[in-house]
């Protein structure tokens, strides 16, 4: 009944957008997807460039120029090892990638993960902070405002390769596609999309209104874990769209939760705590802001 409902209109099929999957110059092609890793991390760059500059910054410059070359290794290094962690060998039919030092770095085979990507950047902000004697928890609050720009790029440019697709559509809706590469050729969500607009794009303007509208900023932990608690909650309902990785489909099946759920799971968590410690403190500031009040009155 399910699949008939399906069939009853024309659903859009990725391969007529004319998309590719890259720019060829010469017998080389650029893939969007490093274009994606690389218009996020300057952008972000930018961003936090502009930040440091309002008041009540906790990092010069210079620390912002050691975050980004830092944070960058940690996306590539720990991206490329949670893949190799958590979606390859075990039950996956994947051999384990750790077997295999020498394909750790070959980015064009396998993939990358988010999981991984976060806890990379978590070192690097570690390390920066230990070396610059910076408050570490104020530091990943200006760093959270950043990375949701790299999540936009990033599921968009999934989009554009055609690759990490929905799961089939239970019921007829106007955007249903079919990938070229899926093995059913049913039309399936195009859950790169939600991604892009939950964990990428919302998330922006959660983000940016939270540090320039309002004193978020003062309130250390308050930004990080609206953001681990935001994006956690994002990836966590896209998961639901989105068709889980072959090597654990049987795993999805025998737990109820794909992989991508039971990692954030942890996250939001994570993030609710951030937050309610954050709330339940004085802001920084505040007695000073206090103490002038009284004297005006005085």
């Amino acid at each position: 009944m399910a699949a008939s409902a399906v069939q009853s209109y024309e659903p859009i099929r990725w391969a007529d957008l004319g998309l590719k999957n890259g720019i060829d110059i010469g017998s080389f092609r650029l893939r969007y997807y490093s274009l994606a890793y690389l218009a996020g991390i300057m952008l972000g760059y930018w961003h936090l460039s502009r930040m440091i500059r309002s008041p009540g910054a906790p990092l010069a410059q210079r620390h912002a120029d050691d975050l980004f070359f830092y944070c960058t290794l940690g996306i590539i290094l720990g991206g490329r090892l949670g893949y190799a962690t958590f979606y390859t060998g075990g039950d996956t039919g994947i051999p384990s990638l750790w077997t295999r030092p020498s394909e750790l770095l070959s980015l064009w085979h396998g993939g990358m993960s988010f999981h991984g990507g976060l806890i990379g950047v978590i070192l690097a902000m570690a390390w920066v902070s230990w070396r610059g004697q910076l408050n570490f928890l104020r530091v990943a609050d200006y760093i959270a405002v950043c990375v949701p720009f790299g999540m936009l790029f990033g599921r968009i440019a999934n989009f554009i390769n055609g690759e990490l697709w929905g799961r089939v559509v239970a019921s007829p809706v106007p955007w249903a596609m079919i990938f070229p590469d899926a093995p059913d050729q049913l039309p399936r969500h195009p859950s790169q999309l939600y991604e892009a607009g939950l964990e990428g794009l919302l998330m922006i303007v959660i983000m940016l209104s939270l540090y320039w509208l309002t004193r978020a900023r003062f309130r250390p932990g308050l930004l990080v874990g609206v953001f681990t608690a935001g994006i956690g909650a994002a990836r966590f309902t896209v998961e639901f769209f989105r068709e889980p990785d072959a090597q654990l489909a049987e795993f999805a099946r025998s737990t109820g939760l794909s992989m991508g759920q039971w990692l954030t799971i942890p996250l939001i968590a994570l993030g609710i705590g951030l937050v309610v410690r954050a709330m339940l403190r004085p802001a920084l500031g505040s007695a000073q802001r206090a103490a002038a009040s009284s004297a005006v009155e005085g």
